[in-house]
């Protein structure tokens, strides 16, 4: 029995987070939340782009296993993970041929000023473990790249 796989690309505050509670529930999946288990393991450590693609790629190392497996087992993953770039695409392909499923990427595409005042609204929440402000959303979103077909995923578009 083979599960499912469910991906995310979207900036900053796009609505990745809010959209994989929905895709789990749906698919009576869960949610494995990067944003969770980095604030988890390195509190207080991730400073900036360097710390966040070291933590990140350590964490992608021990838990890629366990997506495979959890995948092949039968169950529906949603990897809330920015799917942001060629590169962390690439991992999410490979994850996705390990457990032998075509995965679904979900581009969430709103406009930058979108993004901003919903990541203003969250930072003002309180509710989210990192605060951004715009020079690192600026940042982080200079190194977005939009999916192609091209790369292999059953591509699922929000505007």
């Amino acid at each position: 029995m083979t599960g499912a796989l469910h991906l995310l690309c979207g900036k900053i505050a796009a609505g990745k987070s809010t959209l994989s509670v929905r895709l789990a529930a749906k698919a009576g999946g869960v949610v494995i939340a990067e944003d969770h288990w980095l604030s988890t393991l390195y509190p207080g450590e991730i400073a900036d782009l360097a710390d966040y693609l070291r933590s990140s790629e350590r964490l992608r190392a021990a838990i890629s296993p366990l997506i495979v497996a959890m995948v092949r087992g039968g169950q529906a993953v949603v990897l809330d993970f920015p799917a942001n770039t060629v590169a962390s695409r690439a991992w999410m392909k490979e994850l996705a041929d390990a457990a032998g499923v075509t995965a679904t990427l979900h581009f969430l595409d709103p406009p930058d000023d979108v993004c901003r005042a919903r990541m203003h609204a969250r930072n003002a929440s309180g509710t989210h473990p990192y605060q951004v402000d715009d020079a690192t959303f600026d940042q982080f979103t200079a190194h977005f790249v939009a999916p192609t077909d091209a790369e292999g995923f059953a591509i699922a578009r929000y505007g």
